[in-house]
């Protein structure tokens, strides 16, 4: 059987995640997965693991200790190989929000005054206010502003504001609200040529498909754990030139000793051990599709991403098609999934009830979502729209259903 063959085996994916069965939240849809997902099965068994046996200083010789020390190892190692990342490359912290403070307040050691910083409106904050705070020391920040027509990032905007002043360049993987996958391999390959740096946020691209790291050429990426699968942890990969040179933000004395240089205070032991959990959720969910296991974990997150993209087409697209063809209803973005260009997290705003007012009718309809600025506020702002009231933003995963996508679409049709 070939791999265009292979559909999602949606009874399986969802009979891993415990959440769909429990009384509070079994008779709800969920679509609220950009702010974050539930987890597997898998997850909750390491932490209740290491919390029962091994919730102890690691690395110490007695037995849980030694067993703590092994298994967060071992977590960060499994999670690096899922990313083609190495080992030494990566960093877990307490949030995205964090890991980018923290990196660029390493990285100002080498910005000088009339130095140029390039953002985007389109990107969530974290990617953004880090940055900008950086006109403390004398940088110049520059924004790429998307095209108010299609809400796009164009690259040949991009070209036009980049220079040889320019030192970093934080752009957004997939925008958590237009929804669009931004060829970050073209704007890293663009930045490259300036000697600039690129940090790429990819927490609303990540849950859809971990990214090859090495094949995208970024030298800093980013995304939130909670939101693939995983506890309240975030992910930070650093190109390891450019890490062991970064200043010490950490105690004196690990310096020298990166990653853990940029991460103040370390990981939370339990959480990251937890992360073990999600890879096993994706080498079952490889084994079950595709019946073997020699593969390496690169090879096996490459098919998994094909299958998830495929599925979430089929679940996303008729949603954007009802909503991009309602005339009392602005649609933010691409009106179609094709080829990965775009994320299933759908944003739309009616032209005669508030934001508000539509996402409190689809909770009555038992339909987890919300309505905010997600905060993306510059990016709400420069549509034109109240940051307050926000979008109705609706977020699909994986191991949502056409099911799911029906429900909406009648609750739609009945608001």
């Amino acid at each position: 059987m070939t791999l265009e063959n292979i559909k999602l085996d949606i009874d399986y994916v969802r009979s891993q995640f415990p959440a769909f069965d429990d009384p509070l939240s079994k008779d709800w849809s969920f679509f609220e997965n950009a702010g974050g997902s539930y987890v597997p099965q898998n997850v909750i068994d390491k932490l209740t693991e290491f919390m029962t046996s091994t919730k102890v200083q690691p690395y110490a010789e007695y037995p849980m200790s030694k067993i703590a020390g092994e298994n967060m190892d071992k977590a960060t190692k499994l999670f690096s190989n899922m990313i083609n990342a190495q080992e030494n490359e990566i960093l877990i912290g307490g949030s995205t929000s964090i890991n980018l403070y923290v990196l660029s307040n390493a990285l100002k050691k080498y910005i000088n005054p009339g130095d140029e910083i390039i953002v985007t409106n389109q990107d969530h904050e974290a990617n953004i206010s880090p940055w900008r705070r950086l006109e403390e020391v004398g940088a110049r920040i520059v924004e790429w502003k998307f095209n108010l027509q299609n809400h796009e990032l164009e690259i040949s905007d991009l070209e036009k504001i980049i220079s040889s002043k320019t030192k970093i360049l934080a752009v957004t993987h997939c925008s958590n609200i237009v929804g669009s996958v931004n060829n970050l391999k073209k704007i890293s390959e663009i930045a490259h040529r300036y000697n600039t740096i690129v940090i790429g946020d990819g927490v609303s691209y990540a849950p859809h498909g971990f990214p090859n790291i090495k094949e995208l050429d970024v030298d800093f990426y980013t995304f939130s754990l909670y939101k693939t699968y995983g506890p309240h942890l975030a992910l930070l990969y650093g190109k390891e030139e450019i890490l062991k040179e970064l200043p010490n933000q950490n105690h004196e004395f690990l310096r020298g000793n990166y990653p853990y240089t940029i991460n103040p205070g370390g990981p939370n032991h339990e959480e990251l051990v937890s992360l073990i959990g999600i890879h096993e959720y994706f080498d079952n969910l490889y084994k079950h599709h595709f019946n073997e296991s020699n593969s390496s974990t690169l090879e096996k997150i490459s098919k998994l991403n094909k299958l998830i993209s495929d599925h979430e087409e089929v679940i996303a697209n008729p949603v954007l098609d009802y909503l991009n063809n309602r005339k009392d209803i602005i649609l933010i973005g691409k009106n179609k999934i094709s080829n990965k260009d775009r994320a299933p997290t759908i944003s739309f705003v009616s032209k005669k009830k508030t934001s508000r007012e539509i996402s409190e009718e689809l909770v009555s309809n038992k339909i987890a979502t919300r309505n905010d600025n997600f905060y993306a506020w510059r990016c709400i702002r420069d549509l034109g729209l109240d940051i307050n009231d926000g979008v109705v933003r609706l977020s699909m995963v994986h191991y949502n259903t056409e099911h799911e996508s029906i429900k909406i679409l009648e609750a739609l049709e009945k608001i």
